[in-house]
Order: structure tokens, then C-alpha cells, then sequence
């Protein structure tokens, strides 16, 4: 029944939990203030200006950098891991949010490659998940340090709301 692609699925996950990528005592809060909010997605998803129309009315204090990645296809994977690695390497970033809008499992499955996992592990920024697709699951929700349900919900997650706040 359900497919050779959610075969594969079951066994990368089964890997990456007995790996310890999963555990929750490697999972770190992100900070309740965040300066410097990077993104890695599309330029042109609709995810990216979702995210960017949240953060701005949530926490306009907040810079936020976009390091642009195909999030489907060939090549995806590499580059979303690349996108990890080069806000890394930039520093001063307090939090990361990957993902992008949901889509069928083939769609998504970017974000399950062992080259996404490995990058989102190695983040010295703590890591959002946020591939919208609320009633799946990816590898990438399991080894980010959060995983919220969509994109937007991941702004809301990453930064306060200023209007509480007053």
C-alpha cells in the first residue's frame, strides 16, 4: 500500500532517530527576541512572503536574511543544505527557518535527504522547520530544533507579538 516513497521515508527515519538526530536534549529553544532571523526558501513562494509579512507586523525590529534555495527538484537538497551552511558562516544570526509551502510527498522530499538533516544538525543557530504541510511530517521536522506546522506559523513562533508585548 502506501508506496515505495514512504518506505524510503520510514527508513531514513528509522536511521536518523537511531543516529540520536532526533533526541530532545539536543534540541535548543530559540531566543524569545530575536535580532536576526535568517530564512532559507524559495525568493518566489508564496511561504517566503508569508513569513515576511508576519515577522514585519509581529517584530518589525527584527532583520531578517534570506538565503534563496530551490526547495523542490534536483539539486534542492544540496542547496537548502548550502543555504544552512552560508548563514552559518555569516554569524550573527539567532535563529533559522527552512522550509516552504506544503505540497505532495514527492514535493517535499527535498527535505528529507540525509544532506538537509546533516546541515540542520550542524546549525549553531537553532533551526525552524517549517515545510507546510500540517498533517505530514518530514526529516527535517524531526531534526530541527522546532517544527511548526507552516511557514506562518513558524513566524509566530520565532518572534513575539509587539502588541502583547505593550
Amino acid at each position: 500500500g502506501r508506496g515505495d516513497l514512504y518506505a524510503a521515508f520510514r527508513r531514513l527515519r528509522a536511521r536518523r532517530e537511531a543516529e540520536g538526530l532526533f533526541a530532545a536534549e539536543r534540541k535548543r529553544t530559540p531566543p524569545a527576541f530575536p535580532r536576526r532571523i535568517g530564512i532559507v526558501t524559495s525568493a518566489g513562494g508564496a511561504a517566503l512572503r508569508d513569513l515576511l509579512r508576519i515577522l514585519a507586523r509581529r517584530w518589525p525590529a527584527a532583520e531578517v536574511v534570506l538565503r534563496p534555495a530551490a526547495v523542490q527538484g534536483a539539486g534542492a537538497a544540496e542547496e537548502i543544505a548550502a543555504g544552512l551552511a552560508d548563514l552559518n558562516e555569516l554569524g550573527g544570526i539567532d535563529v533559522v527557518i527552512v522550509g516552504r509551502g506544503g505540497g505532495s510527498l514527492e514535493d517535499l522530499w527535498a527535505f528529507n535527504e540525509e544532506v538537509v538533516a546533516r546541515a540542520i544538525a550542524a546549525s549553531r543557530a537553532p533551526v525552524v522547520s517549517a515545510v507546510g504541510h500540517e498533517t505530514g511530517f518530514t526529516i527535517a521536522d524531526f531534526v530541527a530544533d522546532v517544527r511548526a506546522a507552516t511557514p506562518s506559523h513558524a513566524a509566530q513562533l520565532v518572534v513575539p507579538d509587539r502588541e502583547d508585548l505593550r
